[in-house]
């Protein structure tokens, strides 16, 4: 049987996954905090879709890759939330911050019709073994009258601090999403 090595800085998080404690440990990202000034946008409000995201990520489990390429995971570390709604209510949260647009999740709870909608395609999402968080994708600005539509990519990749364990995977995904959050503010909705 052919033996994989994880780089150190994955080690720990190797050691949290195999664990096996009867009751899963479940993980929050911490809020993220937003600085600097505010970024104008084109729109007072935005509607966000949910965030698509891939199965793997889309699941309770904190997924990473090894060296050889393989993601895994254990049922016994786990997101406290959601992933797709976590992400999707995170994105609208940063972006009100950082816009003071009224931004919310689909479906719209307010009266009026949202001026312009976002979408969010995840194609990667995940602790990668060289000690980074991996966040890739498109996403995609349409506005409800008037203006362009929008789409860019996106390659985000955050350090793990260490011990790189979930913990830490945790706070590298809440600020992928803050870089993921200023970069559609900065060239999606103005």
């Amino acid at each position: 049987m052919k033996q994989f090595l994880l780089p150190a800085a994955l080690v720990p998080l190797a050691l949290a996954l195999s664990a096996c404690n009867g009751s899963p440990e479940r993980y929050t990202v911490p809020e993220t905090a937003v600085a600097g000034p505010r970024l104008p946008v084109a729109w007072r409000s935005i509607a966000i879709r949910d965030v698509s995201l891939p199965t793997y990520a889309a699941s309770e489990e904190i997924y990473s890759r090894s060296a050889s390429g393989a993601l895994s995971s254990s049922s016994d570390v786990l997101w406290a939330d959601d992933p797709t709604r976590a992400i999707t209510q995170d994105l609208a949260r940063l972006l009100a911050q950082m816009t003071g647009a009224q931004v919310a999740a689909e479906p719209w709870p307010f009266f009026d019709r949202a001026q312009a909608t976002l979408e969010v395609r995840v194609a990667d999402m995940l602790a990668e073994p060289d000690g980074t968080y991996r966040l890739t994708g498109q996403f995609f600005v349409a506005p409800d009258v008037g203006g362009r539509n929008r789409a860019a990519p996106f390659a985000i990749s955050t350090p793990i601090a260490a011990p790189a364990g979930p913990a830490e995977i945790a706070a590298a995904r809440g600020a992928a999403l803050g870089e993921l959050a200023t970069r559609i503010a900065r060239t999606g909705l103005r």
